[in-house]
């Protein structure tokens, strides 16, 4: 079917976009966020000026429900009451007609505090100074799995390896900031605003207000990436309280700085590795344990670690595994959901950490991964068979070819380290489960959808899953129009707002195309079986999860999620040992996300994802200071990749589809980011020759370890029984 695609205009592309900062409203008040000074410590008193007419400050007092914030877990609260647990948490909500005069009043706000003892990094976390932040050991969460026989294992092994590696944090950076509007309208507060998830502000502002009488909007969203998951809902929770008392809009948009100082960021982990390897050269036993930086309350950590510690093999089948994991209180910002949602992490540690292993064997990093890659009859590390085909093999034979891999690598390793220009080259592996992790799209989320045919026979579609540049849009709309067998011209998506669509989950998991999208099928399939011309129909479908798809949650057992999509990247550099400097000069990618509904969309999140991954491992710095600020909150010193960073992408798709998505396709636009900062570590290893433990690779640390002192050269591997030298074969 010929598509007409004129009706869908990207409107962020040609400036057409209004987003909250540009809309105009009447009688519009604005409001800024007075915040924490202190990283931890006790609200003793504050202190507020005398107000100008018309200016109004609201806090933990004020609130008319519960204040807190109603996520995974309601520990977040909305207005910091008797203690702040981070440098930036919201104490109040200062409300009036004029930012200049707002400002003014946030300078006259004094707060007298009890400090104590902050800790902003793990070590600091597990040492309790000053008593625990949270509960009795700072631990949020904690999980376990065991796959096989461990002891068994390494009692099995020629060599054991042991290593740290560690990732840090990453900025969303966002094309538009957060904001939200909020007003009074039919009996109801309304929150509009830039969100990922409306029905996520819809239960949390309810929880504040204390009533159900609210409704969210999704307004034009200029990028989330995750960063507009979480964080609108605590901004909402602030600004609900202040709409509902003063009656008329009230807007709350971050500059640019406050956004990137204050809010949620990726989560930096650690993973320690003890890995061992038989005589054969095949890995027998592997321990993995994984700390997670959560900041000062849970958020999504919880459902980061579970995707974290589910993927931290990889596409890999090792027969005896334990992993332990934990997410831990720092006093930092809270840290929340970021594309990938911890697999960019658990990719970058698990990648780096085998080709470590290969390189002490003597074995070539991507030939020793190979061997030991998932096929269709494995099992998985929880315990679950392969549902469909695993196309590993075919993408490994492409993209090895596609890039030119082991000619290349074979002679970079032979290129002398006293040229004018190394060159590197790299190669990751990697997956992603689609959907909310184990049962909860089945216990949980439990998503409905809706389509509506009206009496000229046009549909709209009814979810809560929103736009925010990944072209939603249009390929919901290809869906039901080719159920229907109708022009694309005659469906719509309808405006996520929580007074019209049905709650269909969150856009978060690579979950919108895989699981909505299926849903809307079978809904469009249903509608055509109905249809009558000229009439008002409405068809309603519920999530049910397939047969297939058993999960224990009590012991980590079974799919870890409903369906798998995998990709491997290749980068290759170009580097300047007097300077540290890379230049990327080719980038390869090819992905199993099913069937593809439209490759020039999914093109887009390929060429997004990878260029952001790549952001992630090689540029995109930020460190805390002594206070437990970041000294990065400007566009000037938070460095992301430009179109002149990198090169043409090549990347292919592996036709491969799905009994249960709509089409046969698979979730992909989290997957994309996966594999990046893996495949440039690797590159720039294959450059320089020395192993890198942690991200991102800066020009810094390359010199650091090109012209450092002996021991940063090293790593940290550990090596015990057996030679290093080779393996039999």
């Amino acid at each position: 079917m010929k598509r007409d695609k004129t009706q869908f205009k990207w409107q962020e592309a040609t400036g057409d976009a209004k987003f909250i900062a540009d809309r105009h409203f009447d009688n519009l008040l604005e409001g800024r966020l007075f915040r924490s000074s202190c990283a931890r410590g006790k609200i003793e008193s504050i202190r507020l000026p005398d107000l100008p007419e018309g200016y109004f400050v609201f806090g933990a007092k004020d609130v008319p429900g519960r204040n807190v914030l109603q996520m995974v877990e309601a520990d977040w609260p909305v207005f910091a009451d008797d203690e702040v647990r981070y440098l930036g948490q919201i104490i109040l909500l200062v409300v009036g007609p004029e930012i200049k005069v707002l400002e003014q009043i946030l300078e006259t706000i004094h707060v007298e505090y009890q400090p104590l003892t902050p800790a902003f990094t793990l070590p600091d976390s597990q040492k309790l100074t000053d008593g625990a932040i949270h509960g009795q050991d700072n631990k949020f969460d904690s999980h376990r799995i065991n796959k096989g026989d461990v002891s068994r294992g390494f009692a099995q092994a020629e060599h054991i390896f042991e290593e740290t590696l560690s990732t840090s944090y990453q900025e969303h950076m966002y094309l538009e900031p957060q904001g939200i509007v909020g007003y009074p309208l039919d009996g109801k507060i309304v929150i509009e605003g830039s969100m990922q998830c409306p029905w996520y502000v819809h239960h949390c502002i309810s929880v504040v207000l204390g009533h159900n009488k609210v409704r969210a909007i999704q307004a034009t969203t200029g990028g989330g990436f995750g960063g507009k998951e979480d964080y609108p809902d605590v901004l909402a929770g602030a600004l609900c309280v202040a709409v509902e008392r003063v009656g008329q809009p009230i807007r709350l948009v971050l500059p640019r700085s406050e956004d990137i100082a204050f809010t949620t960021k990726r989560h930096p982990i650690d993973f320690h590795y003890r890995t061992g390897v038989d005589k054969l050269g095949k890995i027998v036993a592997m321990e993995v344990k994984i700390d997670i930086n959560s900041g000062a309350y849970l958020s999504l950590s919880g459902i980061v670690l579970q995707r974290a510690i589910t993927s931290c093999i990889n596409v890999y089948e090792i027969d005896n595994v334990r992993v332990d994991a934990t997410a831990w209180a720092t006093n930092t910002s809270p840290n929340g959901a970021f594309r990938g949602f911890g697999s960019p992490q658990t990719c970058f540690g698990i990648e780096t950490h085998l080709s470590h292993v290969a390189k002490q064997l003597g074995l070539e990093p991507a030939d020793f991964k190979h061997e030991h890659l998932l096929n269709t009859d494995s099992t998985t590390l929880t315990g679950a068979s392969i549902f469909g085909d695993l196309v590993l093999e075919q993408m490994y034979e492409q993209i090895c070819e596609a890039s030119d891999y082991h000619e290349k690598a074979k002679a970079y390793r032979q290129q002398s380290n006293k040229s004018d220009k190394l060159k590197g080259i790299g190669l990751a592996m990697f997956q992603h489960g689609c959907g909310f992790a184990g049962d909860l799209e089945d216990t949980l989320v439990k998503a409905k959808v809706r389509l509506v045919k009206g009496a000229d026979n046009e549909v709209e579609i009814q979810v809560s899953n929103t736009d925010l540049g990944q072209g939603l849009s249009l390929t919901f709309c290809q869906i039901v129009a080719d159920a229907l067998k109708v022009p694309l011209t005659s469906v719509r998506l309808a405006a996520a707002d929580t007074g019209v669509v049905p709650d269909s989950g969150p856009t978060v998991a690579s979950r919108s195309i895989v699981i909505v999208g299926y849903l809307i099928e079978v809904a469009a399939k249903k509608l055509a079986g109905i249809w009558i011309n000229g009439t008002e129909q409405c068809v309603e479908e519920d999530y049910k999860k397939p047969s297939y798809h058993k999960w224990d949650q009590e012991k980590f057992e079974g799919n870890a999620y409903q369906v798998t999509s995998y990709g491997m990247n290749v980068v290759e550099i170009e580097l300047d040992p007097a300077t540290g400097e890379t230049e990327i000069t080719g980038l390869w990618a090819v992905y199993d996300v099913g069937h593809a509904i439209d490759e020039m969309v999914f093109k887009g999140q390929i060429d997004g994802g990878l260029v952001q991954a790549l952001g992630y491992g090689s540029l995109e710095r930020m460190t805390l200071d002594s206070e437990g600020k970041f000294q990065q909150i400007t566009m000037a010193d938070y460095v992301i990749p430009t179109s002149m960073d990198v090169p043409a992408i090549s990347s292919a798709l592996i036709d491969n589809p799905y009994k249960y998505g709509p089409k046969g396709a698979k979730g992909g636009g989290e997957l994309t980011h996966n594999g990046g900062a893996a495949a440039y570590c690797a590159a720039v290893e294959s450059a320089i020759g020395l192993p890198i433990s942690s991200i991102p690779i800066t020009p810094e640390v390359v010199c650091d370890l090109l012209y450092g002192a002996k021991k940063q050269c090293l790593g940290n591997m550990t090596v015990t029984r057996g030679k290093t030298q080779g393996v039999a074969r």
